[in-house]
């Protein structure tokens, strides 16, 4: 008999549109994916030739449990050069993408019944990682006319003395909008209560930078990776920065549950940081041309953006006045129009009536899908 447990796990919406949209591509239809956060671009070469140099040269074997020295070295210098923090190897784990990173580290801090705080709404899987230890998710909304911000004094009501986590998420998924360094600073210093920072969109920012939260604070944790950043999504790499008092714990725990992560993707994570930027910066202004003009014509469409993202590589559209049902919608347009987007309510009851739009994919393609959209929507 399945357990409770794992029938209680949600559905990844986004992942379900886009096998409706891949059947349909097998059953010969031309459909256009606007759906997935999966950057479209090829990882860059220098880290390809890394990973093929590593298995050349054997490097093939399990590593130490918390990931290659020389990797977590690599991290710490990262952080150190771009948010000025000061984080040492101890503190930190490598792990097969951010997923593991999270469900790790809520197992580190959870006992059954405590209480971790998210806003609404918010990247879709974050309950299923606090469930699946025993915690509870405490909701706080947040509003699009308002930028998708917390507001701090909501956040203050929600706390109990079962709180042990905050999450922040920015550049966040699914709004891409960048939180403000007051609004970091507030949650940073609320009190005992740690604050995780999904940190995995850090670097895809347009007019600006986002801020670590280990630059307000160090009572944080902080999940983040390669997926996004260097087009690494299939190589399923990510790290966990987190006080050093957990480091013994978080051996125990990666021992035996990953025992360590793939050896050769570790190798070719030290040249992403050390000889990708090139890639990424062209990567990041391609990515700023399509943004433009998505959100342009978005609106043409009839959707409302309130504030305009700045960060990650999505637009979150409000369709509230066109429809009902985001759901229901996002399928209808896979299905009638061919063209895939992930319902709002993906990502809890504040993103019902949105639409959120991914501009991972070439500008011919974007052109082509919301040229699709606007006739679903015009009948």
């Amino acid at each position: 008999m399945i357990s409770k447990k794992a029938q209680e796990v949600t559905p990844f919406i986004v992942m379900d549109v886009m096998a409706r949209a891949e059947e349909l591509q097998k059953s010969g239809e031309h459909v256009i994916h606007l759906e997935v956060g999966e950057p479209d671009f090829e990882t860059p070469a220098v880290i390809r030739e890394a990973a093929i140099e590593a298995i050349r040269s054997g490097k093939t074997h399990y590593t130490h449990a918390m990931g290659l020295l020389e990797l977590r070295e690599a991290i710490c210098d990262h952080y150190r050069d771009e948010y000025g923090v000061a984080i040492t190897p101890d503190q930190v784990l490598v792990t097969s993408g951010t997923s593991p990173a999270f469900l790790f580290m809520m197992l580190s801090i959870l006992e059954p019944g405590d209480e971790v705080i998210t806003s609404n709404p918010r990247y879709a899987c974050y309950p299923n990682f606090i469930h699946s230890v025993g915690g509870k998710i405490v909701e706080v909304r947040t509003f699009p006319e308002e930028g998708f911000q917390y507001r701090p004094d909501e956040i203050r009501k929600a706390l109990t003395p079962r709180t042990r986590g905050i999450i922040v998420n920015s550049p966040c998924n699914p709004t891409g909008i960048v939180m403000t360094s007051k609004n970091l600073e507030d949650i940073a210093g609320f009190g005992d209560q740690y604050v995780i920072s999904d940190e995995i969109y850090h670097g895809l920012t347009y007019g600006g930078r986002a801020r670590s939260i280990l630059e307000f604070t160090d009572r944080a944790f902080v999940v983040n990776g390669f997926s996004k950043l260097f087009a690494m999504t299939g190589w399923r790499l990510g790290y966990l920065i987190f006080p050093r008092e957990f480091s013994g714990v978080m051996q125990r725990i990666h021992q035996n549950f990953m025992i360590s992560a793939n050896s050769f993707v570790q190798w070719a994570c030290i040249a992403a940081y050390r000889q990708a930027v090139p890639e990424v910066r062209t990567m990041i202004d391609t990515y700023d041309e399509r943004r433009r003009y998505m959100i342009t014509r978005l609106r043409e469409i009839g959707f409302r953006i309130h504030v305009e993202p700045t960060g990650a590589f999505y637009v979150f559209a409000d369709g509230r006045h066109m429809f009902q049902d985001s759901y229901k919608t996002a399928f209808s347009i896979v299905e009638k129009a061919k063209v895939g987007v992930t319902p709002g309510i993906d990502f809890g009851s504040g993103g019902e009536g949105f639409l959120r739009f991914s501009y991972a994919n070439s500008l011919e393609n974007i052109r082509e899908g919301l040229d699709r959209v606007e006739r679903y929507f015009k009948g």
